[in-house]
């Protein structure tokens, strides 16, 4: 190996759009940026004179952040991604010095040395070499509609870092690989040979929550949970719009009163959540002093707390809330109310984690007077600690 260099590029460029919030590969992982937890490999066999630097591809926005966050002994240099993950890579590949490369995502914090160290060795052997981890699960392909049973044991998940001599790789993506998934695809469609290299099934890619939550365990992380309580009251007034957990209400005798949309079902969503996040309501988020919230699209104010209080951590796993009306009758409506909060709150596992009761007035009281409605919500959202001592 002593007539190679070697260059550790960390593909870090992707929005991390599936996840939502703060970019996967940006996130807290155990303190540390999930980034960076690659890069502390590739220190690791830049310590052993294994690589010699490290190229981090990154969006452009983000370079001086990452580049503050770095603070590694190894020689750095960072480089802003393309529109595509090829373009990301080449971009990589053009300020990269050495004759070999280890191409490798971001949001696959978990390599070792080891595995880099095998890779490399049977790259120099063939050219090229990937991690692959064979399938466990029985698999079947779907064509025309019809159901077709296939082999497993003929099929392999691809992982990286992936290994390969530079100036063939550039000549391959440049041929092959505007649009491939990784590098191999290009390498393989250049007609060159590749080696298969085992990978390890804790290299796997941090792409939706329950991945980043198996991350999170990883690490030795402890799960919390904060409940937290909404209530909202609005007076019942003629010629307004009567608008509840996002549907307007046909033909209502009485309206809500408010600087907003009043829907009252949707504020007291968003400040039981807010709660529980340690946020403030949404009188402080959007105040009836701003000219700007006037007749406010509460939908449109719940995406805004939904994103606050993601890109914190935290996941809703459960919103319940009690609005008590004396009219309109709306039992008949709550499946509709349920689903629709839901479509704006649920997590990426598609189960509802809404529910809603209406209570009557039974007469008594403003709410019994057809005077105002009120409505009462908790919620419980969850995220991962860790203790960083």
């Amino acid at each position: 190996m002593s007539k190679e260099t070697w260059s550790f590029i960390i593909v870090a460029g992707g929005t991390g759009s599936r996840l939502g919030g703060t970019p996967k590969q940006f996130r807290l992982l155990a303190g540390i940026p999930v980034w960076k937890w690659s890069a502390m490999v590739a220190e690791k066999l830049w310590e052993e004179g294994a690589v010699e630097e490290l190229i981090i591809v990154v969006p452009e926005d983000r370079i001086a952040e990452t580049g503050e966050g770095c603070r590694l002994r190894i020689p750095t240099r960072l480089t802003a991604g393309g529109a595509k993950r090829s373009e990301s890579v080449m971009n990589g590949l053009k300020i990269s010095c050495g004759s070999h490369v280890l191409v490798h995502d971001a949001a696959r914090p978990f390599i070792t040395p080891e595995l880099c160290r095998r890779l490399m060795e049977d790259a120099l052997a063939h050219g090229a070499s990937v991690p692959l981890v064979p399938c466990t699960d029985s698999l079947k392909r779907i064509s025309s509609g019809k159901m077709i049973c296939v082999d497993r044991t003929e099929y392999f998940r691809t992982q990286t870092p992936q290994v390969f001599e530079k100036a063939p790789l550039i000549k391959a993506i440049t041929l092959y690989g505007t649009d491939g998934t990784d590098e191999a695809e290009a390498w393989i469609a250049s007609g060159r040979e590749i080696s298969r290299t085992e990978g390890l099934e804790s290299n796997f890619k941090i792409t939706t929550q329950s991945d980043w939550e198996r991350a999170l365990s990883m690490t030795g992380a402890s799960k919390i949970q904060r409940t937290g309580h909404g209530y909202d009251i609005h007076r019942l007034v003629k010629g307004r719009k009567l608008i509840l957990a996002g549907i307007e209400i046909e033909d209502p005798e009485l309206g809500l009163l408010g600087h907003s949309d009043a829907d009252i079902v949707m504020h007291t969503v968003m400040d039981a959540m807010l709660g529980a996040a340690g946020l403030p309501d949404i009188g402080t988020l959007f105040p009836a002093s701003d000219a700007k919230w006037k007749d406010a699209d509460s939908r449109e104010l719940l995406r805004t707390v939904v994103a606050k209080v993601r890109s914190r951590g935290w996941r809703i796993d459960w919103v319940d809330v009690t609005l008590e009306a004396q009219s309109p009758r709306l039992g008949h409506m709550v499946p509709d109310f349920i689903r629709s909060v839901a479509s704006y709150i649920s997590e990426e596992n598609g189960e509802t984690n809404f529910n809603m009761k209406v209570k009557s007035g039974e007469g008594c009281g403003a709410v019994g007077r057809n005077e105002c409605m009120i409505c009462h919500g908790v919620a419980v959202l969850s995220r991962y600690n860790w203790d960083q001592a």
